[in-house]
This record gives C-alpha cells, structure tokens and sequence, in this order.
C-alpha cells in the first residue's frame, strides 16, 4: 500500500509541477503582451495596410508574344481546390490579355529577381519586351498556353474561373492547374525547401528579403521534448 502511496504523490507533484510551469507560461505571456501595447491613432484615410505582400511576377500571353506583370495584389483563396487570386487594373495591357485568354502564371521573386520585378511593373508591355528587357528566360508551362519565368524558383500556373470588377482593380480569381519548382531546392526526403530560394517581398513601397526564422507553424501549443539523459 507505502508503494502505491508513493506512485499516487509522484503523480500529484508531476501534475503540480505541470501546472506550475503553465500558470508561469502564462504569466510570462501575459507580461509580454503588456510590454507590445502601444497607442493607437487613426492614421489618414482608410487604405491598403495589409503588408507585407508577395511582390510577384505574373507572366501572360504566349510563346511567341509573352508578357510579364508585377503583381503586388495576390493571394491564396482557397486550398481545396488550390485557388489564388490577382488583381490587376483595367487600363494595364496585360489585363486583356488575361481575360481573352483566361490563364497567366505567377512567377515567384527572390532577392535576385527584385530589379527584374520592379522594371516589370513601371513598364508597360505595349513598350518594351520585358523578356529580353530584364534578361529572363519565357519557358512553356505544363498546363497552360502563357510561359513561365525559368529563372523563378517557383511558377504557379492557373486557369481563371472568374473576374470580378471591384473599383481601381478587376480580381482574377482562378485555380491553380500546376506547380513547378527549381529541382535544386528539393531534399532528399523530397521535400521543396521554399524558405531557402531567398524570396523577397514588398512592403509600403520597399522591397525587402525575408529574415530569419522565427517559429513555425504551431509552435505556440506544442510541447517541449524532455531533454534525453545522459
């Protein structure tokens, strides 16, 4: 009965010990998001916030004609089915292109890509070829008629499904048919290691590179491993 005893207060004191590290969690989180609250003005008028972004490039029309636009305005939507979207300006030359052919790629950029993404989004395509103007490679896509950018570690091809007139910008919104990726990003599990191709993003008018990591998803609730004894 002693032995049983003891198990029952081993228990109790591994439950309070469990419970005293959680209220100290807490505690220490309530301290925190004290030290983070700061005061709060109404800043102009109401407007586009929302950053940083993908600062994207968005490749259209054909083999033969291709075109690339900047894209700041996209996003994911949906993830079954896989469905993003973009939002492009009406007066934009790659905005009819888009609609009569109801397909384009979004091309990811990286840090090195960032002065081909900016000049692709203060040109026009009834100008100049951005192709040959910024040096990258049109390549043909697996399920769509428009070219990827071969120099993009990641190009997502996608068939529109619907546009909606909002205001200054129509939202193509579309699905996403295929996806390729720079081979050399690949493990040896076979997994594609997105946060090591140095992808860049905007924000408020900058491009920036992302940092370093700071967590991962679900980190916040999940338990620490017991540290293995020597």
């Amino acid at each position: 009965m002693k032995k049983k005893k003891g198990k029952t207060n081993n228990r109790k004191a591994t439950r309070s010990d469990s419970s005293g590290k959680a209220e100290k969690a807490k505690s220490e989180a309530t301290r925190e998001a004290k030290t983070l609250r700061r005061e709060k003005v109404p800043f102009d008028k109401p407007g586009n916030f929302l950053y940083p972004i993908p600062a994207v490039m968005v490749s259209c029309g054909t083999m033969e004609k291709p075109n690339i636009i900047t894209i700041a305005w996209t996003g994911t939507i949906c993830s079954d089915p896989a469905m993003v979207s973009i939002s492009v300006r009406p007066e934009r030359y790659s905005h009819d292109i888009i609609q009569e052919s109801g397909e384009f790629v979004i091309n990811l950029t990286t840090r090195k890509l960032v002065r081909a993404c900016d000049y692709c989004g203060v040109k026009s395509g009834r100008d100049v070829d951005k192709f040959a103007e910024t040096h990258l490679t049109p390549e043909p896509s697996h399920e769509v008629s428009c070219p990827s950018i071969a120099e993009s570690p990641v190009s997502i091809e996608c068939k529109v499904k619907q546009m909606i007139s909002l205001g200054s910008h129509d939202m193509f919104i579309a699905e996403v048919l295929s996806v390729s990726v720079d081979s050399s990003y690949i493990d040896s599990k076979g997994r594609f290691m997105m946060n090591k191709t140095d992808l860049a993003c905007y924000s408020h008018g900058d491009y920036l590179a992302l940092g370093k990591k700071i967590g991962s998803f679900g980190f916040s609730v999940r338990k620490k491993r017991p540290a293995k004894r020597r």
